[in-house]
């Protein structure tokens, strides 16, 4: 499967929120990623996530294991996903650690989720807060089966966005990971 996705920075957050909440009910959970890489770095060097994300919501807590592969569309950054849920998070993360990955870098995103049908295709819009960040992202997504479909995904998506009041210079490929650790490194 294929993420496509598009991001941006959010100016007025609590307008984005309200128009959200006339297409679905929020759902705030609390996402604590950890990022691996080999010891040399080759994945990121590539363009490749490995990620173990466990998701604390009000009533329960999941897990998954995600792989990202290189970006294919370097305007949106969107990129091939595969995706599994984990009964044992500290298992993986100690299965990941046996096969000599290692923990590139961890933090926490506090997001609220509205999974909702534009355009005809499922969609999930996550307005997010890094706390090591500044503001307030948007992420809109949905997933296509083949490349060929991705173009049209993410005119979807803008077009999306831009009823939320998405700006074209509001976007961003951003990542939050790079963000965290510029600003650790600043410290």
């Amino acid at each position: 499967m294929i993420e496509a996705e598009l991001k941006a920075q959010v100016h007025n957050p609590e307008y984005v929120m309200g128009q959200l909440e006339c297409m679905a009910e929020g759902r705030v959970e609390v996402y604590q990623d950890t990022y691996y890489d080999d010891p040399s770095g080759s994945l990121g060097a590539q363009d490749q996530e490995l990620r173990v994300r466990t998701i604390q919501g009000p009533t329960s807590t999941r897990s998954v294991l995600t792989y990202k592969g290189s970006r294919i569309d370097s305007k949106s950054g969107s990129k091939p996903e595969h995706e599994t849920h984990v009964d044992s998070p500290e298992a993986v993360h100690a299965m990941l650690h046996g096969l000599g990955y290692v923990a590139a870098i961890a933090f926490q995103k506090q997001c609220r989720n509205y999974e909702f049908t534009a355009r005809g295709r499922s969609m999930l819009a996550t307005l997010v807060q890094v706390p090591e960040i500044e503001g307030t992202f948007l992420e809109v997504e949905t997933l296509v089966s083949e490349e060929k479909e991705l173009s049209s995904a993410l005119d979807d998506i803008r077009s999306v966005m831009g009823d939320l009041g998405i700006h074209a210079d509001d976007f961003t490929t951003g990542l939050y990971t790079d963000a965290v650790a510029a600003r650790r490194a600043t410290r």
